[in-house]
Protein backbone atom coordinates (compact mmCIF):
# COMPACT_ATOMS: atom_id res chain seq x y z
CA UNK A 1 0.00 0.00 0.00
CA UNK A 2 1.39 3.40 -0.96
CA UNK A 3 1.76 6.03 1.74
CA UNK A 4 1.46 9.70 0.82
CA UNK A 5 3.23 11.96 3.29
CA UNK A 6 1.59 15.37 3.62
CA UNK A 7 4.03 18.23 4.22
CA UNK A 8 2.88 21.70 5.22
CA UNK A 9 5.12 24.50 6.44
CA UNK A 10 5.23 28.30 6.43
CA UNK A 11 8.46 28.56 4.43
CA UNK A 12 9.47 27.23 1.03
CA UNK A 13 12.78 25.99 2.43
CA UNK A 14 10.93 24.06 5.13
CA UNK A 15 8.54 22.58 2.60
CA UNK A 16 11.39 21.40 0.37
CA UNK A 17 13.28 19.95 3.33
CA UNK A 18 10.22 18.02 4.50
CA UNK A 19 9.55 16.87 0.94
CA UNK A 20 13.09 15.54 0.56
CA UNK A 21 13.05 13.89 3.99
CA UNK A 22 10.19 11.71 2.78
CA UNK A 23 12.54 10.01 0.32
CA UNK A 24 15.42 9.64 2.80
CA UNK A 25 17.06 6.19 3.10
CA UNK A 26 15.65 5.83 6.62
CA UNK A 27 12.19 5.55 5.10
CA UNK A 28 13.39 2.59 3.06
CA UNK A 29 11.53 3.67 -0.07
CA UNK A 30 8.21 3.05 1.62
CA UNK A 31 6.82 6.53 0.94
CA UNK A 32 5.18 6.45 -2.48
CA UNK A 33 4.41 10.14 -2.96
CA UNK A 34 4.34 13.47 -1.17
CA UNK A 35 1.47 15.92 -0.88
CA UNK A 36 2.73 19.51 -1.02
CA UNK A 37 0.25 21.66 0.91
CA UNK A 38 1.07 25.01 -0.67
CA UNK A 39 -1.79 26.69 1.19
CA UNK A 40 0.34 26.53 4.33
CA UNK A 41 3.06 28.76 2.85
CA UNK A 42 3.27 32.39 3.89
CA UNK A 43 2.28 34.71 0.99
CA UNK A 44 5.85 35.69 0.17
CA UNK A 45 6.96 32.05 0.21
CA UNK A 46 4.50 30.64 -2.31
CA UNK A 47 6.68 29.55 -5.24
CA UNK A 48 5.23 26.68 -7.26
CA UNK A 49 8.33 26.10 -9.38
CA UNK A 50 10.53 26.14 -6.29
CA UNK A 51 8.30 23.63 -4.54
CA UNK A 52 8.52 21.23 -7.49
CA UNK A 53 12.17 21.65 -8.43
CA UNK A 54 14.54 18.72 -7.84
CA UNK A 55 11.84 16.49 -6.33
CA UNK A 56 12.75 12.83 -5.93
CA UNK A 57 9.25 11.45 -5.41
CA UNK A 58 5.96 12.01 -7.24
CA UNK A 59 3.94 14.81 -5.68
CA UNK A 60 0.36 15.92 -5.23
CA UNK A 61 0.07 19.70 -5.34
CA UNK A 62 -2.69 20.95 -3.05
CA UNK A 63 -3.69 24.53 -2.31
CA UNK A 64 -6.68 24.03 -0.02
CA UNK A 65 -9.01 27.03 0.44
CA UNK A 66 -10.43 28.07 3.78
CA UNK A 67 -13.91 27.13 2.61
CA UNK A 68 -12.79 23.49 2.48
CA UNK A 69 -10.68 23.32 5.62
CA UNK A 70 -7.43 24.73 4.19
CA UNK A 71 -5.37 27.83 4.93
CA UNK A 72 -5.23 29.70 1.61
CA UNK A 73 -6.51 33.22 2.21
CA UNK A 74 -6.13 34.70 -1.27
CA UNK A 75 -8.78 35.00 -3.94
CA UNK A 76 -10.12 31.98 -5.77
CA UNK A 77 -8.53 33.23 -8.98
CA UNK A 78 -5.14 33.39 -7.24
CA UNK A 79 -5.55 29.90 -5.86
CA UNK A 80 -6.54 28.43 -9.20
CA UNK A 81 -3.51 30.12 -10.76
CA UNK A 82 -1.31 28.19 -8.30
CA UNK A 83 -2.88 24.91 -9.41
CA UNK A 84 -2.70 25.90 -13.06
CA UNK A 85 1.01 26.64 -12.73
CA UNK A 86 1.56 23.26 -11.08
CA UNK A 87 -0.22 21.54 -13.98
CA UNK A 88 1.90 23.46 -16.49
CA UNK A 89 5.08 22.45 -14.66
CA UNK A 90 4.20 18.77 -14.81
CA UNK A 91 3.27 17.97 -11.22
CA UNK A 92 2.30 14.30 -11.02
CA UNK A 93 -1.04 15.09 -9.35
CA UNK A 94 -3.15 18.20 -8.81
CA UNK A 95 -5.76 18.13 -6.04
CA UNK A 96 -8.87 20.06 -7.08
CA UNK A 97 -11.96 20.28 -4.89
CA UNK A 98 -15.20 19.18 -6.52
CA UNK A 99 -16.89 22.27 -5.08
CA UNK A 100 -14.40 24.46 -6.95
CA UNK A 101 -16.27 23.56 -10.13
CA UNK A 102 -19.52 24.73 -8.55
CA UNK A 103 -17.93 28.03 -7.54
CA UNK A 104 -16.05 28.53 -10.82
CA UNK A 105 -17.73 26.54 -13.63
CA UNK A 106 -15.23 25.20 -16.15
CA UNK A 107 -12.25 25.34 -13.82
CA UNK A 108 -11.59 21.61 -13.93
CA UNK A 109 -11.54 21.55 -17.73
CA UNK A 110 -9.27 24.60 -17.73
CA UNK A 111 -6.80 22.88 -15.43
CA UNK A 112 -6.87 19.76 -17.58
CA UNK A 113 -5.97 21.86 -20.60
CA UNK A 114 -2.85 23.13 -18.83
CA UNK A 115 -1.54 19.72 -17.76
CA UNK A 116 1.77 18.53 -19.11
CA UNK A 117 3.08 15.00 -19.41
CA UNK A 118 1.65 12.56 -16.89
CA UNK A 119 -0.18 15.04 -14.68
CA UNK A 120 -3.29 13.51 -13.16
CA UNK A 121 -6.00 14.86 -10.89
CA UNK A 122 -7.30 14.11 -7.42
CA UNK A 123 -10.92 15.24 -7.42
CA UNK A 124 -11.58 15.80 -3.73
CA UNK A 125 -14.35 16.57 -1.29
CA UNK A 126 -13.91 17.23 2.45
CA UNK A 127 -16.88 17.41 4.79
CA UNK A 128 -16.20 18.51 8.37
CA UNK A 129 -19.69 18.10 9.81
CA UNK A 130 -19.50 14.91 11.93
CA UNK A 131 -21.14 11.80 10.52
CA UNK A 132 -21.74 10.21 7.11
CA UNK A 133 -23.78 12.56 4.88
CA UNK A 134 -26.92 11.11 3.34
CA UNK A 135 -25.96 12.35 -0.13
CA UNK A 136 -22.52 10.73 -0.04
CA UNK A 137 -23.31 8.09 -2.66
CA UNK A 138 -24.74 10.63 -5.12
CA UNK A 139 -21.78 12.95 -4.65
CA UNK A 140 -19.36 10.08 -5.16
CA UNK A 141 -20.97 9.23 -8.52
CA UNK A 142 -20.64 12.82 -9.73
CA UNK A 143 -17.03 12.98 -8.63
CA UNK A 144 -16.27 9.67 -10.34
CA UNK A 145 -17.70 10.94 -13.60
CA UNK A 146 -15.58 14.06 -13.30
CA UNK A 147 -12.42 12.04 -12.63
CA UNK A 148 -13.18 9.77 -15.60
CA UNK A 149 -13.50 12.82 -17.85
CA UNK A 150 -10.06 13.98 -16.72
CA UNK A 151 -8.41 10.85 -18.02
CA UNK A 152 -6.91 7.58 -16.88
CA UNK A 153 -5.07 7.75 -13.58
CA UNK A 154 -7.22 10.48 -12.04
CA UNK A 155 -8.75 9.55 -8.69
CA UNK A 156 -11.52 10.64 -6.39
CA UNK A 157 -10.90 11.44 -2.75
CA UNK A 158 -13.77 11.62 -0.26
CA UNK A 159 -13.01 12.65 3.31
CA UNK A 160 -15.74 12.83 5.94
CA UNK A 161 -15.45 13.66 9.64
CA UNK A 162 -16.12 10.51 11.67
CA UNK A 163 -18.37 10.99 14.68
CA UNK A 164 -17.71 7.49 15.97
CA UNK A 165 -15.79 4.42 14.69
CA UNK A 166 -18.81 2.81 13.02
CA UNK A 167 -18.74 5.71 10.52
CA UNK A 168 -15.73 3.96 8.96
CA UNK A 169 -17.83 0.89 8.26
CA UNK A 170 -20.70 3.02 6.97
CA UNK A 171 -18.36 4.99 4.70
CA UNK A 172 -17.06 1.78 3.18
CA UNK A 173 -20.54 0.33 2.76
CA UNK A 174 -21.94 3.43 1.05
CA UNK A 175 -19.06 3.84 -1.37
CA UNK A 176 -18.90 0.16 -2.30
CA UNK A 177 -22.66 -0.06 -2.81
CA UNK A 178 -22.33 2.78 -5.29
CA UNK A 179 -19.63 0.98 -7.24
CA UNK A 180 -16.63 2.95 -5.99
CA UNK A 181 -13.66 1.96 -8.16
CA UNK A 182 -10.33 0.66 -6.91
CA UNK A 183 -8.54 3.97 -7.50
CA UNK A 184 -10.72 5.96 -5.11
CA UNK A 185 -9.55 7.24 -1.74
CA UNK A 186 -11.94 7.07 1.22
CA UNK A 187 -10.99 8.72 4.51
CA UNK A 188 -12.84 9.19 7.77
CA UNK A 189 -11.14 12.14 9.44
CA UNK A 190 -10.67 12.69 13.16
CA UNK A 191 -9.64 10.20 15.87
CA UNK A 192 -12.78 8.10 15.35
CA UNK A 193 -11.83 7.56 11.72
CA UNK A 194 -8.43 5.97 12.34
CA UNK A 195 -9.47 2.62 10.84
CA UNK A 196 -9.86 4.19 7.39
CA UNK A 197 -6.22 5.34 7.55
CA UNK A 198 -4.86 2.11 9.03
CA UNK A 199 -6.77 -0.26 6.72
CA UNK A 200 -6.72 1.55 3.37
CA UNK A 201 -6.86 -1.69 1.41
CA UNK A 202 -10.26 -2.45 2.98
CA UNK A 203 -11.49 0.78 1.39
CA UNK A 204 -9.74 0.02 -1.94
CA UNK A 205 -7.84 3.29 -1.50
CA UNK A 206 -5.05 4.04 -3.95
CA UNK A 207 -2.96 5.33 -1.03
CA UNK A 208 -3.27 6.54 2.54
CA UNK A 209 -2.13 9.89 3.90
CA UNK A 210 0.30 10.45 6.78
CA UNK A 211 1.47 13.60 8.54
CA UNK A 212 -0.15 16.20 10.75
CA UNK A 213 -1.94 18.55 8.36
CA UNK A 214 -5.43 17.07 8.69
CA UNK A 215 -7.61 15.90 11.61
CA UNK A 216 -6.71 12.36 12.59
CA UNK A 217 -3.62 12.01 10.42
CA UNK A 218 -0.98 9.73 11.90
CA UNK A 219 2.77 10.05 11.59
CA UNK A 220 4.67 8.15 8.92
CA UNK A 221 6.66 6.26 11.55
CA UNK A 222 3.45 5.15 13.27
CA UNK A 223 1.98 3.84 10.02
CA UNK A 224 5.20 2.08 9.05
CA UNK A 225 6.34 0.48 12.29
CA UNK A 226 3.32 0.05 14.54
CA UNK A 227 0.70 -0.70 11.92
CA UNK A 228 2.73 -2.11 8.98
CA UNK A 229 0.57 -0.19 6.52
CA UNK A 230 3.18 -0.08 3.74
CA UNK A 231 3.20 -3.89 3.56
CA UNK A 232 -0.56 -4.32 3.69
CA UNK A 233 -2.69 -5.43 0.76
CA UNK A 234 -6.27 -6.54 0.23
CA UNK A 235 -5.14 -10.03 1.32
CA UNK A 236 -3.63 -8.86 4.64
CA UNK A 237 -5.32 -10.41 7.66
CA UNK A 238 -6.84 -8.00 10.20
CA UNK A 239 -6.72 -8.30 13.99
CA UNK A 240 -7.10 -5.67 16.67
CA UNK A 241 -7.85 -4.51 20.18
CA UNK A 242 -11.22 -3.11 21.22
CA UNK A 243 -12.24 -1.01 24.21
CA UNK A 244 -11.94 2.55 25.46
CA UNK A 245 -9.62 4.30 26.04
CA UNK A 246 -6.80 2.68 24.04
CA UNK A 247 -4.13 5.37 23.77
CA UNK A 248 -2.04 3.62 26.43
CA UNK A 249 -2.20 0.20 24.80
CA UNK A 250 1.03 -1.56 23.81
CA UNK A 251 -0.89 -4.36 22.08
CA UNK A 252 -0.60 -3.01 18.49
CA UNK A 253 3.18 -2.74 18.82
CA UNK A 254 3.45 -6.17 20.44
CA UNK A 255 1.40 -8.00 17.86
CA UNK A 256 3.02 -6.15 14.95
CA UNK A 257 6.37 -7.45 16.20
CA UNK A 258 4.95 -10.95 16.57
CA UNK A 259 3.46 -10.98 13.07
CA UNK A 260 6.81 -9.85 11.67
CA UNK A 261 8.71 -12.49 13.66
CA UNK A 262 6.34 -15.23 12.49
CA UNK A 263 6.30 -14.04 8.87
CA UNK A 264 2.53 -13.60 8.91
CA UNK A 265 0.90 -11.03 6.62
CA UNK A 266 -1.37 -9.34 9.16
CA UNK A 267 -2.01 -6.03 10.93
CA UNK A 268 -3.25 -5.25 14.42
CA UNK A 269 -5.27 -2.06 14.86
CA UNK A 270 -7.25 -0.29 17.61
CA UNK A 271 -11.06 -0.09 17.63
CA UNK A 272 -11.79 2.50 20.28
CA UNK A 273 -15.38 2.01 21.37
CA UNK A 274 -17.31 1.18 24.54
CA UNK A 275 -20.28 -0.09 22.50
CA UNK A 276 -20.31 -3.87 21.97
CA UNK A 277 -22.84 -3.67 19.13
CA UNK A 278 -20.70 -1.11 17.34
CA UNK A 279 -17.63 -3.29 17.74
CA UNK A 280 -19.30 -6.33 16.18
CA UNK A 281 -20.63 -4.22 13.32
CA UNK A 282 -17.16 -2.87 12.56
CA UNK A 283 -15.49 -6.26 12.93
CA UNK A 284 -17.92 -7.79 10.43
CA UNK A 285 -17.69 -4.95 7.91
CA UNK A 286 -13.89 -4.79 7.92
CA UNK A 287 -13.23 -8.54 8.05
CA UNK A 288 -11.49 -8.79 11.40
CA UNK A 289 -10.31 -12.32 12.21
CA UNK A 290 -9.60 -11.77 15.89
CA UNK A 291 -9.82 -9.15 18.61
CA UNK A 292 -8.30 -8.57 22.02
CA UNK A 293 -11.03 -7.22 24.28
CA UNK A 294 -10.40 -4.76 27.08
CA UNK A 295 -12.49 -2.53 29.36
CA UNK A 296 -15.37 -1.84 29.28
CA UNK A 297 -16.33 -4.58 26.80
CA UNK A 298 -15.20 -7.75 28.57
CA UNK A 299 -18.50 -8.48 30.27
CA UNK A 300 -20.73 -6.80 27.69
CA UNK A 301 -19.89 -9.34 24.99
CA UNK A 302 -20.89 -12.33 27.12
CA UNK A 303 -24.41 -13.28 26.12
CA UNK A 304 -24.35 -11.50 22.77
CA UNK A 305 -25.96 -13.38 19.92
CA UNK A 306 -23.31 -14.99 17.68
CA UNK A 307 -20.63 -14.73 20.41
CA UNK A 308 -19.97 -18.31 21.53
CA UNK A 309 -18.24 -18.14 24.93
CA UNK A 310 -16.40 -21.20 26.27
CA UNK A 311 -16.93 -22.61 29.76
CA UNK A 312 -14.03 -20.66 31.26
CA UNK A 313 -15.33 -17.36 29.94
CA UNK A 314 -18.85 -18.14 31.16
CA UNK A 315 -17.55 -19.03 34.62
CA UNK A 316 -15.68 -15.74 34.87
CA UNK A 317 -18.51 -13.79 33.24
CA UNK A 318 -16.13 -11.95 30.92
CA UNK A 319 -13.99 -12.57 27.86
CA UNK A 320 -10.85 -10.88 26.58
CA UNK A 321 -10.47 -12.50 23.16
CA UNK A 322 -12.62 -13.06 20.08
CA UNK A 323 -11.86 -15.29 17.10
CA UNK A 324 -14.00 -15.34 13.98
CA UNK A 325 -15.92 -18.47 13.06
CA UNK A 326 -18.35 -19.19 10.23
CA UNK A 327 -21.43 -18.29 12.27
CA UNK A 328 -20.04 -15.49 14.44
CA UNK A 329 -17.30 -15.44 17.05
CA UNK A 330 -15.66 -17.70 19.60
CA UNK A 331 -15.01 -15.96 22.91
CA UNK A 332 -12.29 -16.91 25.40
CA UNK A 333 -10.77 -15.41 28.51
CA UNK A 334 -7.00 -15.71 28.71
CA UNK A 335 -6.81 -13.21 31.58
CA UNK A 336 -6.96 -15.85 34.31
CA UNK A 337 -4.03 -18.04 33.20
CA UNK A 338 -2.06 -14.96 32.17
CA UNK A 339 -2.72 -13.41 35.59
CA UNK A 340 -1.39 -16.49 37.32
CA UNK A 341 1.78 -16.84 35.22
CA UNK A 342 3.86 -14.19 37.08
CA UNK A 343 2.75 -15.57 40.47
CA UNK A 344 3.79 -19.07 39.48
CA UNK A 345 7.10 -17.74 38.13
CA UNK A 346 7.87 -16.31 41.57
CA UNK A 347 6.81 -19.51 43.30
CA UNK A 348 4.25 -17.79 45.52
CA UNK A 349 2.23 -20.15 47.68
CA UNK A 350 -1.07 -18.41 48.42
CA UNK A 351 -3.01 -21.38 49.79
CA UNK A 352 -4.95 -20.32 52.87
CA UNK A 353 -3.51 -16.80 52.81
CA UNK A 354 -5.37 -13.49 52.63
CA UNK A 355 -5.38 -11.78 49.25
CA UNK A 356 -7.08 -8.44 48.55
CA UNK A 357 -8.30 -7.70 45.01
CA UNK A 358 -9.08 -4.05 44.33
CA UNK A 359 -11.86 -3.64 41.76
CA UNK A 360 -14.92 -5.51 40.52
CA UNK A 361 -14.65 -5.32 36.72
CA UNK A 362 -13.64 -7.84 34.07
CA UNK A 363 -9.97 -7.98 35.14
CA UNK A 364 -10.97 -8.48 38.77
CA UNK A 365 -13.22 -11.37 37.77
CA UNK A 366 -10.32 -13.23 36.15
CA UNK A 367 -7.98 -12.48 39.06
CA UNK A 368 -10.44 -13.65 41.71
CA UNK A 369 -11.17 -16.88 39.85
CA UNK A 370 -7.48 -17.72 39.43
CA UNK A 371 -6.64 -16.82 43.03
CA UNK A 372 -9.48 -18.98 44.31
CA UNK A 373 -8.10 -21.86 42.23
CA UNK A 374 -4.75 -21.32 43.99
CA UNK A 375 -6.45 -21.75 47.34
CA UNK A 376 -6.16 -18.13 48.44
CA UNK A 377 -8.65 -16.51 50.81
CA UNK A 378 -9.83 -13.75 48.48
CA UNK A 379 -11.43 -10.49 49.59
CA UNK A 380 -12.77 -7.96 47.11
CA UNK A 381 -12.47 -4.23 47.81
CA UNK A 382 -14.60 -2.13 45.48
CA UNK A 383 -15.54 1.52 45.59
CA UNK A 384 -18.99 0.39 44.44
CA UNK A 385 -19.84 -1.89 47.40
CA UNK A 386 -22.88 -3.45 45.74
CA UNK A 387 -20.89 -4.40 42.66
CA UNK A 388 -18.12 -5.87 44.81
CA UNK A 389 -20.62 -7.86 46.86
CA UNK A 390 -22.30 -9.27 43.75
CA UNK A 391 -18.96 -10.39 42.32
CA UNK A 392 -17.88 -11.93 45.63
CA UNK A 393 -21.10 -13.91 45.92
CA UNK A 394 -20.85 -15.08 42.32
CA UNK A 395 -17.24 -16.30 42.59
CA UNK A 396 -17.19 -17.52 46.19
CA UNK A 397 -15.04 -14.75 47.57
CA UNK A 398 -15.54 -12.35 50.48
CA UNK A 399 -15.69 -8.57 50.62
CA UNK A 400 -13.71 -6.11 52.67
CA UNK A 401 -13.91 -2.42 53.45
CA UNK A 402 -13.27 0.45 51.07
CA UNK A 403 -10.51 1.40 51.19
CA UNK A 404 -9.10 -1.96 52.30
CA UNK A 405 -6.88 -2.16 55.36
CA UNK A 406 -4.80 -4.69 57.28
CA UNK A 407 -2.13 -7.20 56.38
CA UNK A 408 -2.23 -9.48 53.33
CA UNK A 409 0.02 -11.87 51.49
CA UNK A 410 -0.91 -10.19 48.20
CA UNK A 411 -2.79 -7.09 47.10
CA UNK A 412 -3.87 -6.79 43.47
CA UNK A 413 -4.90 -3.62 41.66
CA UNK A 414 -7.42 -4.85 39.08
CA UNK A 415 -8.64 -1.34 38.20
CA UNK A 416 -7.29 0.95 35.44
CA UNK A 417 -6.41 3.65 38.00
CA UNK A 418 -2.86 4.84 37.43
CA UNK A 419 -2.79 4.11 33.71
CA UNK A 420 -0.97 6.64 31.51
CA UNK A 421 -1.47 9.53 31.15
CA UNK A 422 -2.88 9.70 34.72
CA UNK A 423 0.27 8.18 36.20
CA UNK A 424 0.10 10.08 39.49
CA UNK A 425 -3.15 8.39 40.52
CA UNK A 426 -3.40 5.28 42.71
CA UNK A 427 -6.44 3.19 43.70
CA UNK A 428 -5.65 3.30 47.44
CA UNK A 429 -3.51 5.49 49.65
CA UNK A 430 0.00 4.47 50.58
CA UNK A 431 0.11 1.90 53.39
CA UNK A 432 -3.63 1.16 53.36
CA UNK A 433 -2.80 -2.54 52.94
CA UNK A 434 0.46 -3.95 54.33
CA UNK A 435 1.16 -6.67 51.78
CA UNK A 436 4.08 -8.99 51.21
CA UNK A 437 3.57 -8.65 47.45
CA UNK A 438 1.80 -5.94 45.40
CA UNK A 439 0.60 -6.81 41.89
CA UNK A 440 -0.66 -4.08 39.54
CA UNK A 441 -2.45 -5.15 36.37
CA UNK A 442 -1.75 -1.69 34.92
CA UNK A 443 1.31 -1.98 32.67
CA UNK A 444 1.72 1.53 31.34
CA UNK A 445 3.69 2.92 33.13
CA UNK A 446 5.77 -0.09 34.17
CA UNK A 447 6.24 1.37 37.67
CA UNK A 448 2.90 2.78 38.77
CA UNK A 449 2.34 4.96 41.83
CA UNK A 450 0.60 1.97 43.42
CA UNK A 451 3.70 -0.19 42.98
CA UNK A 452 6.10 2.59 44.00
CA UNK A 453 4.17 3.10 47.25
CA UNK A 454 4.15 -0.64 47.93
CA UNK A 455 7.85 -0.98 47.25
CA UNK A 456 8.61 1.93 49.58
CA UNK A 457 6.67 0.09 52.28
CA UNK A 458 8.85 -3.00 51.80
CA UNK A 459 6.66 -5.12 49.53
CA UNK A 460 7.81 -7.11 46.53
CA UNK A 461 6.16 -5.88 43.32
CA UNK A 462 4.85 -7.40 40.11
CA UNK A 463 3.95 -5.13 37.20
CA UNK A 464 1.21 -5.71 34.68
CA UNK A 465 3.63 -6.19 31.80
CA UNK A 466 4.28 -9.81 32.68
CA UNK A 467 0.57 -10.59 32.56
CA UNK A 468 0.16 -8.63 29.32
CA UNK A 469 2.93 -10.60 27.62
CA UNK A 470 1.55 -13.94 28.81
CA UNK A 471 -1.91 -12.99 27.63
CA UNK A 472 -0.72 -11.73 24.23
CA UNK A 473 1.20 -14.93 23.56
CA UNK A 474 -1.85 -17.08 24.27
CA UNK A 475 -4.08 -14.88 22.11
CA UNK A 476 -1.62 -14.86 19.21
CA UNK A 477 -1.30 -18.64 19.19
CA UNK A 478 -5.07 -19.11 19.38
CA UNK A 479 -5.60 -16.79 16.42
CA UNK A 480 -2.77 -17.97 14.19
CA UNK A 481 -1.77 -21.46 15.34
CA UNK A 482 1.79 -20.16 15.69
CA UNK A 483 3.73 -19.67 18.92
CA UNK A 484 6.11 -16.70 19.23
CA UNK A 485 8.76 -16.30 21.92
CA UNK A 486 7.63 -14.11 24.83
CA UNK A 487 10.74 -11.95 24.41
CA UNK A 488 9.32 -10.65 21.12
CA UNK A 489 6.22 -9.34 22.90
CA UNK A 490 8.18 -8.03 25.89
CA UNK A 491 10.70 -6.02 23.84
CA UNK A 492 7.97 -4.42 21.75
CA UNK A 493 5.95 -3.49 24.85
CA UNK A 494 8.98 -1.99 26.61
CA UNK A 495 9.90 0.06 23.55
CA UNK A 496 6.35 1.38 23.33
CA UNK A 497 6.18 2.33 26.99
CA UNK A 498 9.56 4.11 27.07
Amino acid sequence: MKICETVMTKTLAGLRAARDAASAPARGGRIGLVELRLDGLAPGELDVAGALADRRLPVIVTCRPIWEGGEFTGTEAERLKVLSDAASLGAEYIDIEMDAETRTPGVVAALAARQRGQTRFVVSHHRFTPGVPKDLGARARVMRACADALGEGSVTKIAIMAERPRDCATLRSVLFSDGMPADAIAIAMGPAGALSRLLPAKFSSAWTYAGSAAPGQLSVDTLLSRYRVAESTAATRVFGIAGSPLGHSASPSMHAAAFAAAGIDAVFVPVETADDAELLEIAHALDFEGLSITAPLKSKLVGRVHVHVDAGGRAIGAINTLRRRSDGWDGRNFDAPAFGAPLEAQGLDLAGRRVVVIGAGGAARAAVRELRAMGAVVEIAARDASKGAALAEELGAATTSWPPTGAAALVVNATPVGTAPNVERTPITSGAVRADVAYDLVYNPAMTTFLADARAAGAQTIGGLEMLVAQAGRQFEWWTGTAVESDVFMRAAQEFIQ
